[in-house]
């Protein structure tokens, strides 16, 4: 059975300027780095693994490859974005380090259930921090938001626009 999130993995453009933004921005540390020289499948690599851990024991991962070219972009927040929970009063300290920084910052935006500001990191990719509210736990129980029947209604329009 699934326990918990180990790592998701991202590529980045450059293993130090990722880690100057996760660990010396952000504040997570980075706990491991692997340098790899050959693949599971036996082929010729040089590629570095970084892992960054968070509070929960998880962490965020990053692979820069000498070899593989990537399409590094600038990420649109519905195509990639990573959410990172945070207490409400780091909010607003972030936002102002973000600001001096000069880091891309944008919110806070209120979701609801959670309020949210944002900063893009080296590699384009879209960083949340977010603070549950009160009722955070509430609002997402799917026996009471009905969050199962709200995709079903969206299926059956989209299948509906479709046919």
């Amino acid at each position: 059975m699934i326990r918990k999130l180990h790592h998701n993995a991202y590529r980045c453009r450059d293993s130090e300027e990722t880690r100057a933004f996760y660990e010396d921005f952000l504040g997570l540390p980075l706990v491991e780095t692997l340098e790899l020289g050959e693949s599971k499948t036996g082929r010729a690599t040089q590629t570095l693994h970084t892992f960054y851990r968070l509070d929960d024991g998880s962490h965020l991962a990053f692979f820069e490859s000498m070899e593989m070219p990537f399409d590094f972009k600038r990420q649109h927040d519905y195509d990639l974005h990573i959410a990172l929970e945070v207490g409400a009063e780091a909010l607003q300290p972030m936002l102002a380090k973000g600001r001096e920084r000069n880091i891309e910052v944008r919110g806070p935006s209120d979701h609801g259930m959670i309020e949210s500001i944002y900063f893009r990191d080296p590699n384009g990719y879209v960083i949340e921090l977010c603070a549950k509210r009160a009722d955070h736990d509430a609002l997402m129980d799917p026996a009471r938001n009905g969050a199962r029947d709200k995709l079903q209604r969206w299926t059956a329009a989209k299948v509906g626009k479709s046919a």
